[in-house]
């Protein structure tokens, strides 16, 4: 497995206060020596940490040797932030976004103005503003909103022609899911690179209702794998590391050699998986 060239990006959520921000900074510093291709930034729910993300992303790329990449959401925006937004960003050297429609609110605000429906609106946007490098989500197990795997296709395929050079999943743990679903892409002349969303699992709980709510298969044996360990973090820590190595091996057995880490702003087990893959740093 050591023979293969294994890349791999991280991602991030902003830091809500003094004490995240610090320990935050500890996290990415524990990982650049790890020479990711990217650090991606995320937004909270509904764009909530969008002025922490644009602050973040700044910072990483003036005081880092990281290439940032800055999660764009366009819910509940207009033309004018997200010109700005984009502005700010080419001006300051941010070159690569993740261009994803973001949450629909459960209510909407009548007196904000909405100029987006979708990610493919907030592409087309932003290409015919700056040559931006454009990442979009994919999603092996279908995304809630779609009717079929079909349509995730048929978007998937809209992205691209629109300028988007690859894509990342959604978290999944059915490796045959994520196979089969690049197999679907590529008959369907779909050929950017579709990099392997990978999450390790530290909270078996909280992991498995998001995963309902995305749509994401969660297998009963690696459920049963978390049971008791509910008080027990070391020893959760230690099976979430197992679970990813297998998974990443399965994953590089077919072929694939770049993976992108949610990192839920820990470096510890992406760091430990990222060595036991042969990603290792020098000195």
């Amino acid at each position: 497995m050591k023979t293969k060239k294994i890349s791999v990006s991280f991602e991030f959520f902003p830091p809500k206060n003094q004490v995240s921000i610090e320990s935050l900074w500890t996290n990415i510093k524990r990982l650049e020596p790890l020479k990711p291709k990217f650090i991606s930034v995320t937004y909270g729910a509904g764009g909530s940490t969008r002025e922490n993300t644009h602050s973040l992303v700044k910072e990483i790329k003036k005081k880092t040797s990281l290439e940032p990449a800055a999660h764009l959401t366009c819910m509940g925006t207009s033309y004018q932030e997200i010109e700005m937004i984009a502005e700010d960003y080419w001006n300051t050297g941010v070159r690569h976004l993740v261009a994803l429609r973001g949450d629909v609110p459960k209510e909407i605000d009548g007196n904000k103005q909405n100029d987006f429906k979708y990610a493919t609106d907030l592409i087309r946007f932003l290409k015919g503003k700056y040559d931006f490098e454009i990442t979009v989500s994919a999603y092996p197990e279908m995304h809630p909103d779609s009717d079929s795997l079909e349509q995730e296709y048929d978007v998937l395929k809209k992205k691209i022609d629109l300028g988007a050079t690859k894509a990342i999943t959604q978290f999944f743990f059915n490796v045959n899911a994520y196979f089969e679903f690049v197999d679907g892409a590529l008959k369907r002349g779909i050929n950017i690179p579709i990099i392997p969303g990978i999450l390790p699992v530290t909270n078996c709980k909280r992991t498995l209702q998001f995963a309902k709510k995305m749509n994401c298969e969660m297998p009963l044996d690696l459920i049963e794998m978390f049971k008791g360990l509910d008080s027990d973090q070391e020893t959760r820590k230690l099976v979430a590391v197992t679970i990813v190595y297998d998974q990443c091996r399965k994953l590089i057995d077919g072929g694939i050699e770049d993976f992108h880490f949610y990192t839920l702003n820990r470096a510890d087990l992406s760091f430990a998986i990222c060595h036991i893959l042969g990603i290792r740093t020098l000195g």
